[in-house]
């Protein structure tokens, strides 16, 4: 794994660290990894529907 850093607004880490008080997540780390892996998911899936709709658009 590398190591990023990153700047992120004190209400957001503020909200991130609520999450890992309530145990939603062991720590940040996780926290962020978490919110990145989505990010991730979310744009394959919409690249993913572009592409079908492209394909679909083809006569």
């Amino acid at each position: 794994m590398e190591r990023v850093t990153l700047r992120i607004p004190k209400q957001q880490i503020d909200e991130v660290e609520q999450m890992v008080e309530t145990g939603e997540f062991p720590n940040r780390s996780e926290a962020i990894r978490s919110a990145v892996r989505d990010m991730l998911n979310e744009q394959d899936g919409e690249r993913e529907e572009r592409s079908r709709s492209r394909n679909w658009a083809k006569v």
